[in-house]
């Protein structure tokens, strides 16, 4: 008994639960993989009664706080932490440990009334630095560019100032919204707009741009042919405990049902390769 207690103490001091006692999944974060996460949550839930999982979507920058403080037990991002939230983890001994459990695209959108149909990434560029303001300068009709970008603490905003900005300043007159689904609804109406969102977001409301001559698709992110594309992550504190509800949830995605909900969904499973 006494060998007993002291491997339990031992485990306690180390931050692992012998027998922990999970009826909640608490997750925020990203809005490109907040689908993932309802979708996820849903089926979870519907096979493990007992369990709760709350969902919310308030952008990678409030998921990555979350783990930070400690205050949520999974945070969606669809981007990687950077070093100052890393050290913030470290600070509060927080351990994060990132989960890929999808892989997205993030297509250039246009309105389907648009002409345009294929851009290169240097003129995507141009258009949000404010060079380029027509679309007649781009074989388009003679209307001024409507360009809208994700909010800036936005992980979908940050993947596409890095490959797409490439450390040029978007300009002033650049509208931003919330979230992929208010880009894709200022694309659908405006005539004259061109904006970015996740690959699950395209459907028949919006155009999809080949960008370098290569449209944004399941395959063509496998392949790694299309040029703006990204990991989708999902982040713990710690490897969560094997058998745990936690557990379970996170390695969801390497399931047969987890790669068909991600795929149904309009995301790439990463449990597909391209060769």
């Amino acid at each position: 008994m006494k060998i007993r207690n002291t491997v339990l103490a031992l485990i306690a001091a180390a931050g692992i639960s012998s027998a922990p006692a999970q009826d909640q999944i608490v997750i925020d974060g990203s809005t490109t993989v907040g689908p993932i996460g309802k979708a996820f949550a849903e089926y979870f839930m519907q096979h493990h009664p007992g369990i709760n999982v709350v969902v919310s979507e308030s952008g990678s920058g409030n998921g990555a706080r979350g783990i930070v403080n400690n205050s949520i037990d999974i945070g969606m991002m669809s981007r990687f932490m950077r070093e100052t939230e890393f050290k913030a983890c470290a600070d509060n001994g927080v351990m994060p440990v990132a989960h890929v459990v999808a892989l997205d695209g993030l297509p250039i959108l246009v309105h389907p009334s648009n002409p345009v149909s294929d851009l290169t990434v240097e003129q995507v560029r141009k258009i949000y630095t404010g060079e380029i303001r027509n679309w007649r300068e781009l074989g388009g009709p003679n209307m001024a560019i409507v360009f809208v970008s994700r909010d800036t603490n936005s992980g979908t905003y940050e993947t596409f100032n890095n490959v797409v900005m490439q450390g040029e300043t978007i300009h002033g007159s650049c509208e931003y919204v919330g979230s992929n689904g208010a880009v894709r609804q200022r694309v659908q109406t405006t005539p004259a707009a061109i904006g970015y969102a996740g690959l699950g977001f395209v459907d028949e409301t919006v155009k999809a741009l080949r960008i370098n001559g290569v449209m944004p698709s399941e395959a063509t992110v496998i392949t790694g042919d299309y040029p703006v594309a990204r990991a989708l992550y999902m982040f713990t504190n710690k490897y969560p405990e094997m058998g745990t509800p936690l557990y379970r949830f996170m390695t969801l995605h390497l399931t047969p049902e987890g790669e068909e909900i991600v795929k149904s969904i309009g995301f790439v499973p990463v449990t597909q390769y391209g060769f």
